[in-house]
């Protein structure tokens, strides 16, 4: 069999077939979960041969890789655009949940590959933190030691700590989102999780 030239990066980028491949792969993963799938199935639902999808993608594990970084690499962009614009920690916080809540609870199929198909690939796993998890979990530490900096925030807080568990907060309500029977707005779990990490669970005032 002939070699394939994948695209390069700036011809992805460019090329509207890369995002309907993306597109199609969400759908079909969701579907029929990843290992059920196959790099046919995604051609199918994009409207493209199976050759068109080896231009852009070596594989199947390569789909889904591509499937995180893209969403994140977007999401990552809108999120520092919409924080630029806001003075307030505080605020800059409560925006970072509710836009992380508001992108997956409008497109189920995605969260339901974020929040399930990604945990089934252990090659995916691997690569993990060296993804844009990281580069996410640093954009919510650099708010809260801007909070620590202006007296908002305990001067102690370890903000390491403090930013997973956020990220942690946010992924479990997502995650029990995509597997309840129960129909509901992912985004309604927002301010429960804001009030737990911003107030805590200890009573202001002990009682003696």
């Amino acid at each position: 069999m002939a070699s394939v030239r994948r695209a390069s990066q700036p011809e992805r980028k460019s090329n509207g077939k890369y995002e309907a491949i993306l597109r199609a792969a969400i759908n079909v993963f969701a579907e029929s979960g990843f290992f059920n799938s196959k790099v046919a199935d995604v051609a199918r639902e994009a409207g493209v041969a199976d050759g068109t999808v080896y231009l852009y993608f070596k594989n199947k594990d390569d789909i889904l890789v591509s499937i995180f970084n893209h969403y994140m690499e977007e999401a990552l962009a809108a999120g520092k655009a919409s924080l630029a614009q806001i003075e307030d920690p505080v605020e800059k916080l409560k925006r970072i949940v509710h836009v992380h809540l508001e992108r997956l609870g409008r497109d189920r199929n995605l969260a339901v590959v974020f929040q399930v198909e990604f945990r089934s690939s252990t090659k995916f796993m691997e690569q993990f933190s060296a993804t844009k998890v990281t580069e996410y979990l640093e954009l919510i530490r650099a708010v809260m030691e801007e909070g620590q900096r202006q007296g908002l925030f305990r001067a102690g807080l370890n903000t390491k700590v403090a930013a997973k568990v956020l990220f942690g907060a946010l992924d479990e309500m997502a995650t029990n989102w995509v597997l309840s029977r129960k129909r509901y707005s992912l985004i309604s779990t927002a301010e429960p999780v804001l009030d737990v990490f911003l107030n805590g669970i200890q009573r202001t005032t002990r009682q003696r």
